[in-house]
């Protein structure tokens, strides 16, 4: 679930975002973190709290087939004062056995304190 350079106790590293949402992730890449562990604990409400209005969908459904088996961040970068991009590898596999692996450059913005996640590119 939570990884900084190696596996953190869900408590050091994301749950104090998930379990407190008064408590802000500080930069793009935490929220990119307790995303990806929103995702793995199927929290799609905090999936959802954490996108950006303008981009966000009206609803979500975390596929409960897919487990999300690990996540590393290949990249962070602040793109202006309040924007960032995140580069990162999240593997997973199907409820079928399969296995494969998403990249992506997520974009995030900061409002009010609060980064949000805006979209990304999916690498091919």
């Amino acid at each position: 679930m939570c990884t900084f350079g190696g596996v953190l106790p869900y408590d050091r590293c994301c749950g104090r975002y998930l379990d407190d949402v008064s408590t802000p992730a500080p930069d793009a890449e935490s929220l990119m973190r307790s995303r990806y562990t929103a995702y793995t604990l199927r929290r799609d409400k905090y999936v959802l709290a954490t996108w950006a209005p303008a981009t966000r969908p009206g609803r979500l459904s975390i596929d409960p087939g897919l487990r999300w088996t690990g996540l590393q961040v290949l990249g962070h970068r602040l793109t202006g004062a309040d924007t960032a991009e995140v580069r990162f590898v999240a593997g997973y596999r199907e409820r079928s056995g399969r296995e494969g692996e998403i990249r992506e450059t997520s974009r995030f913005t900061r409002r009010n304190g609060r980064w949000s996640y805006v979209d990304g590119d999916v690498e091919a």
